[in-house]
C-alpha cells in the first residue's frame, strides 16, 4: 500500500477544505470499497479524509412526503428503517440482497452510490483498463467476460455497475444533494452515473464535491414491489442479473410501473420502453414475458456472457410476478 496523508473532518466545510487542492484525494466512511482498491494499488489517493463525524446520519420525512437520507446512513439502518419498509420496500429488499450483514453495517448510502466496478481487469493494475488508465485498452472485450455487461457497453468498456441499492433508486426516483466549494446542487439519480462511451474513466457527475444526502421521490401507493437477484451463490455475491419491479394494479390491470435491472449493464438500468408497454395490460405471465423481451431487445452479448440474456429475462418475469402478487396480498 502506498503512503497517503490522513485527516479527520467534523463538518462538511472542513471535509471540502481538506480535499481542496488534492485531485486524487478521497473521502472515507465505511471504506468497504476504497480500502480494498487502495490495497490493490488501483486507487492511489494522496490524502484520505475521514468523514464519519459529519452530521449526515439522519433519515427525515419532508413535508411533501419525500424521504431525505443522510449520506452516512448505513445500509443496515436504511434497509430496516420503518419509513423505508413501509413506503419503499424495493429499496429495503435490494439492500438486503447485497453483501453481508457485516459489510452492510459499515457501508453507507454515499459510499454505495460511489461503488466501483468489480471487473477483474479494473482491479488488476497489470491489465489494460480504460476505466483505470484512459487509453490503455480493455482486456475484458477479448478476455474472460462472463460477468460483464450486455447493456450500455462500448468499445472502450463493458464493466458492470455493482450496486443493488442503486438499482432500487433508479426505480423509485431520487435526487442527490452534492456540496462543493461553490455551494450545494442537486442531481437526478438517473443522471448521476454515466455510460462509458469513449470516456469510461468518467463514471459519474460528481465534481470536487461530497454527496451529503439522497432524497427519495414520494412513494407510489398502492404498490407491490419485488427484487430478484440471480447469482452464482446465495449470499455475499454480486448479481449475474437482477431485476426490481414496482407495480400498482387496478382490477388486475397495471397502472404505475417501474422496472430497473442490475448485473447486466454498465450503470443502473431503467427499462422505460418495457414499462410503457406494461401500462394498462393485465398483470399476467404473457405481459411480463413481452416486457422482458423488449427490455433486452438491445442486449449485445460478449463471448462468454450470452447466458445473461435469458437469465435477466427470468429475473424480470419473476420480479414482475412477485410484485403483482405482493400488491394483491396487500389488497386482501
Amino acid at each position: 500500500m502506498r503512503p497517503f496523508a490522513f485527516a479527520r473532518a467534523d463538518s462538511v466545510e472542513r471535509a471540502l477544505e481538506c480535499r481542496r487542492g488534492e485531485p486524487t484525494g478521497a473521502f472515507v466512511a465505511g471504506g468497504t470499497t476504497l480500502l480494498d482498491l487502495v490495497k490493490l494499488d488501483v486507487m492511489r489517493p494522496a490524502r484520505v479524509i475521514d468523514i464519519n463525524a459529519l452530521p449526515l446520519k439522519d433519515v427525515e420525512r419532508l413535508h411533501d412526503d419525500r424521504l431525505r437520507i443522510g449520506a452516512l446512513v448505513t445500509n443496515t439502518d436504511l434497509a430496516y428503517h420503518p419509513d423505508v419498509l413501509a413506503d419503499h420496500p424495493l429499496l429495503s429488499q435490494a439492500i438486503l440482497a447485497g453483501a453481508s450483514s457485516q459489510v452492510r453495517n459499515m457501508a453507507t448510502v454515499g459510499g454505495n452510490l460511489m461503488q466501483r466496478t468489480r471487473c477483474p481487469y479494473f482491479r488488476d493494475p497489470t491489465a489494460a483498463c480504460n476505466k483505470r488508465e484512459p487509453g490503455s485498452g480493455c482486456d475484458a472485450l477479448t478476455g474472460v467476460n462472463r460477468m460483464h455487461a450486455v447493456l450500455g457497453g462500448s468499445d472502450r468498456c463493458v464493466a458492470v455497475h455493482p450496486s443493488d441499492m442503486c438499482v432500487a433508486l433508479a426505480a423509485i426516483g431520487a435526487t442527490l444533494s452534492l456540496q462543493g466549494p461553490n455551494g450545494e446542487r442537486e442531481v437526478d439519480v438517473a443522471d448521476f452515473h454515466r455510460l462509458p462511451g469513449a470516456t469510461p474513466h468518467l463514471e459519474h457527475e460528481l465534481g470536487d464535491e461530497l454527496i451529503v444526502a439522497v432524497t427519495l421521490a414520494p412513494p407510489l401507493k398502492p404498490l407491490g414491489a419485488a427484487y430478484v437477484k440471480l447469482r452464482d451463490r446465495a449470499s455475499y455475491e454480486f448479481a449475474l442479473a437482477s431485476a426490481g419491479a414496482m407495480l400498482s394494479l387496478d382490477e388486475d390491470l397495471i397502472g404505475e410501473q417501474r422496472l430497473p435491472l442490475g448485473g447486466v449493464a454498465t450503470k443502473p438500468w431503467r427499462c422505460h420502453a418495457a414499462e410503457a408497454l406494461l401500462a394498462g395490460k393485465r398483470a399476467d405471465t404473457a405481459a411480463f414475458e413481452e416486457a422482458a423481451d423488449l427490455a433486452l431487445a438491445d442486449a449485445a452479448p460478449l463471448a462468454h456472457n450470452a447466458f445473461k440474456i435469458p437469465l435477466a429475462r427470468q429475473a424480470i418475469v419473476r420480479a414482475l410476478r412477485d410484485a403483482a402478487r405482493a400488491h394483491r396480498e396487500d389488497d386482501t
